[in-house]
């Protein structure tokens, strides 16, 4: 069993930025895929970016050249660094560990965007 705590979220303007943090802890494999997922209200939840033990990366169209995954293995970290945000960004923002078939979620940080 994983478990994930997010935290980095809060209010920023449009154009700001802002720095997720997830970190796992429990019995943690080493090869895995770490991600964000964000649910908007009234939304499904949708992939943001996913990063796999070995730094590949994959993005939303909706955020490429805009965000940034990445991790850290050695503390069991993963980040997203969001710049240029914008007003259809704001949702909870929640991460993601996945083995195979098998993955675990956070509780959520939210990211709201506003003037």
């Amino acid at each position: 069993q994983v478990q994930l705590v997010e935290s980095g979220g809060g209010l920023v303007q449009p154009g700001g930025s802002l720095r997720l943090s997830c970190a796992a802890s429990g019995t943690v494999f080493p090869f895995n895929v770490m991600g964000w997922y964000r649910q908007a209200p009234g939304k499904q939840r949708d992939l943001v970016a996913t990063i796999t033990s070995g730094d590949n990366t994959n993005y939303a169209d909706s955020v490429k050249g805009r965000f940034t995954i990445s991790r850290d293995n050695a503390k069991n970290m993963v980040y997203l660094q969001m710049n240029s945000l914008r007003p259809e960004d704001t949702a909870v923002y929640y991460c993601n560990y996945r083995v195979g078939p098998v993955g675990s979620w956070g509780q959520g940080t939210q990211v709201t965007v506003s003037s």
